[in-house]
């Protein structure tokens, strides 16, 4: 925080200097600072290292500073590699994407992957920078270097691991086949009614809304059960907001109001649809209405359903977490959620600088919980497990059953 104090007073000296006084003026700082200043100021002021140095040796030389030549105009000198190669942002965005570790709901992201290996993978794919250059890049995507944490017992890395990328090879081949992707989940219930929402927003002084002192369910008006899908693809998504219960076919439900509503006019000769659910709740790996009401949903739609599931503990990495979740929440921080229209309305007003777009409904069937599907029913579903890992990956064909 203070490092960001002092570049922010930095930035207003500077601009008001031309570029042979910015540099003398940064040099002197670094001579301050003794050992390190350079690295300091360079990081402070934005100039590149070569930039400071010469400002150093010119203030050391003791001969007489004054401006020789031309100061370029604003705007002129070497253009930056992201704009020389309008592809290179793009592509440091999906290696990103898929070495991303951490938590995504703090909007803050982190990659294992250090400068020097990811500029050598994008050296490989074409697209020549220096590890400095991948490390601002990487500042202005919201990324920032991050200490070890523990994690979770239980599942084996690599298993884990090799899950992602399992997910992310078939995502990748239905996104070049022009097939829709979809990452779906739960949001977290929400009380409706006249109660404190956490987190503020900006208000008239003493105009702060007024909500009940106690948050007893008989003073709500209902649960609210946000069910999105989002397209990665297209950086879109629909929340589906159940009045009852977060079931099986509650999630089916929220799937076919998307494609009713989104995904057939955006993928009108699609034949496929893969889905990255989580491994447990509603959309659960082992939750056998939820595979039940996805085969009817499949032969309703005509489509071949794959499905494949995060590993348990996982959840945070899924898609919809960070990229819709994330931005609705903080779009409704400090806001009541007085009524269901309000719900509704504050998540289709979710936006983001990238260009996000939700659109919300509100599903006021009941749904009833304790729902058993007999063998036989499962026995009559085109399920066909994947050989990798086949808990977590099948596809249900639309074709209808023999029984």
């Amino acid at each position: 925080m203070q490092m960001q104090k002092e570049a922010v007073l930095l930035k207003r000296v500077m601009d008001t200097l031309d570029e042979a006084q910015q540099r003398w003026f940064v040099g002197r700082e670094a001579l301050r600072c003794g050992r390190g200043g350079i690295r300091r100021m360079c990081a402070l002021s934005g100039l590149s290292k070569p930039t400071v140095i010469k400002g150093v040796r010119e203030l050391q030389s003791g001969r007489r500073l004054r401006v020789e030549g031309r100061i370029r105009r604003p705007g002129a000198g070497r253009k930056r590699v992201e704009e020389r190669d309008p592809q290179l942002v793009q592509v440091l965005t999906r290696i990103m994407e898929e070495t991303t570790a951490g938590d995504p709901m703090s909007l803050l992201k982190w990659t294992s992957k250090s400068t020097y290996h990811i500029r050598d993978q994008m050296a490989q794919l074409g697209h020549g920078l220096s590890e400095d250059t991948v490390q601002r890049l990487l500042k202005q995507m919201d990324y920032s270097l991050q200490g070890c944490r523990k994690e979770k017992e239980g599942l084996g890395g690599s298993e884990r691991d090799a899950q992602f990328r399992y997910i992310n090879a078939q995502a990748r081949e239905y996104q070049r086949r022009g097939e829709p992707v979809i990452s779906v989940d739960a949001k977290k219930k929400e009380r409706v009614g006249n109660f404190k929402n956490s987190g503020r927003k900006w208000r008239p002084k003493g105009q702060a809304p007024e909500v009940n002192v106690y948050d007893y369910p008989s003073l709500a008006e209902g649960p609210a059960i946000p069910y999105g899908a989002y397209d990665p693809a297209r950086n879109e998504g629909m929340v589906n907001v159940g009045m009852t219960h977060d079931t099986a076919e509650f999630a089916v439900e929220s799937i076919r109001r998307w494609w009713r509503h989104m995904g057939r006019r955006r993928y009108p000769q699609a034949r496929r649809l893969l889905i990255c659910a989580d491994g447990g709740g509603s959309n659960g790996a082992r939750n056998r209405a939820w595979k039940y009401y996805l085969q009817q949903l499949g032969r309703q739609l005509g489509l071949e359903i794959t499905v494949c599931h995060y590993p348990p503990g996982t959840s945070k990495w899924n898609k919809i977490e960070h990229r819709l979740f994330s931005f609705i929440s903080l779009n409704w921080r400090g806001e009541p959620l007085v009524s269901y229209e309000t719900v509704v309305n504050l998540i289709s007003g979710t936006t983001t600088r990238s260009g996000l777009k939700v659109r919300a409904m509100l599903d006021s069937r009941a749904y009833a919980t304790g729902t058993e599907i007999s063998d036989e029913a499962m026995a009559g579903l085109q399920l066909r497990p994947h050989a990798k890992y086949p808990q977590w990956n099948y596809t249900l064909l639309p074709g209808r059953s023999n029984t």
